[in-house]
């Protein structure tokens, strides 16, 4: 059995879903690929030649962590947990893929994803699950099993494909678009992320904005304040506080000009690049999660005729993305000279099963 899992970048919305705000992201044509089959024993076994190493365990009811990010434990305690299933063979797969590792594009959700669809289907009596209950099941696994400061985005994104709006708060809702957008550039910096504490800082200091916020003002409600009303709580942030408050603000509604021309029948692709270009000034300048080599990314991808760009993911390094719906292939070139790596990219499918045979099981 093989499943498969895209990446994901993230169109708008960056740093917003873990404060309740929505977002839009968009699976893309880099995929995870997990094959895999049962064991005569209770063991499981892990082959990541991608990245030289193995993993190994025996099953049990309920397993203990030997890291602080073990999510293939956590995800067979998660759906033993929430589903009630169990697993009276072992496990061995190989896990291979193409989407640039640490780097923004969910390559570890999309993983943790395609381990639970497969761990679904090898249950001692397999379950289906639909796309968006696969993604909760990994958010579950990834950041509610370990107390991670992330959000929902990465996990429903790789599960569900193509392009969606996701809602967290007051409850889960998505909506799925498929307008025809064309190619992206993804631009890989090839310089690794520091996504634990670049979270800590962004997500605690604007917390602690809002806890300020409200106190002064229990009315306050940050999906609905607008934006011009910002300077009223000047005298109760500090300066850095402030900044990342505006540029939340700020973000979010640049997020609704763009559910609504994605809700157009036909979409404006200079006013979408537009958008992107504004979120990254948010993300360059108020958020500083860019880099110098990937804002040289950016503007070289601009020089070379992509209608918008802006950093993808936490930041610190990692991935951009470029808008290139014409002649994409002058704008990885730009990218690279900047000393980048650069793929063409297009909108792909959520998680699927790739490939399914009988197995055969060697008895020990």
């Amino acid at each position: 059995m093989s499943i498969s899992t895209p990446g994901r970048i993230c169109l708008f919305g960056e740093h917003q879903d873990y404060l309740g705000l929505p977002v839009i992201a968009v699976a893309i044509s880099r995929r995870i690929y997990l094959t895999g089959h049962p064991r005569p024993d209770k063991k499981v076994v892990l082959h990541l030649p991608d990245i030289n190493e193995q993993e190994t365990f025996d099953l049990a009811p309920q397993l203990t962590y030997e890291k602080s990010r073990d999510y293939f434990r956590s995800a067979v305690n998660v759906i033993q947990r929430e589903e009630r299933i169990s697993f009276n063979r072992g496990l061995e797969a190989t896990v291979r893929g193409n989407i640039p590792i640490n780097s923004g594009t969910s390559s570890s959700s999309a993983l943790l994803v395609s381990w639970i669809n497969f761990l679904l289907h090898t249950a001692d009596k397999p379950i289906i699950k639909s796309a968006a209950e696969i993604g909760e099941l990994a958010y579950k696994a990834e950041i509610l099993e370990f107390g991670e400061p992330g959000g929902m985005m990465d996990h429903y994104s790789t599960a569900m494909g193509n392009i969606i709006y996701l809602e967290s708060q007051p409850k889960i809702h998505v909506q799925t678009y498929r307008p025809k957008l064309g190619t992206f550039v993804l631009g890989d910096s090839q310089q690794p992320k520091d996504t634990i504490n670049i979270l800590k800082r962004v997500k605690y200091g604007m917390l602690e904005a809002l806890r300020k916020i409200k106190a002064y003002d229990p009315t306050f409600d940050l999906h609905v304040n607008p934006l011009s009303n910002a300077s009223e709580y000047r005298s109760i942030l500090t300066e850095d506080e402030m900044i990342l408050f505006k540029s939340n603000l700020s973000d979010r509604d640049i997020l609704r000009q763009a559910k609504q021309l994605l809700e157009q029948g036909r979409l404006d692709s200079e006013v979408l690049g537009g958008l992107l270009n504004q979120h990254q000034d948010n993300l360059r300048d108020a958020k500083k999660v860019s880099t110098p080599k990937i804002n040289a990314m950016i503007e070289a991808s601009l020089r070379a005729g992509a209608l918008g760009a802006k950093i993808n993911g936490s930041g610190g390094g990692g991935c951009m993305f470029a808008y290139a719906p014409e002649q994409p292939e002058a704008v990885v070139e730009a990218i690279e000279q900047q000393g980048g790596k650069a793929y063409i990219i297009t909108i792909d499918e959520g998680t699927r099963l790739e490939i399914m045979v009988e197995p055969i099981v060697k008895e020990s």
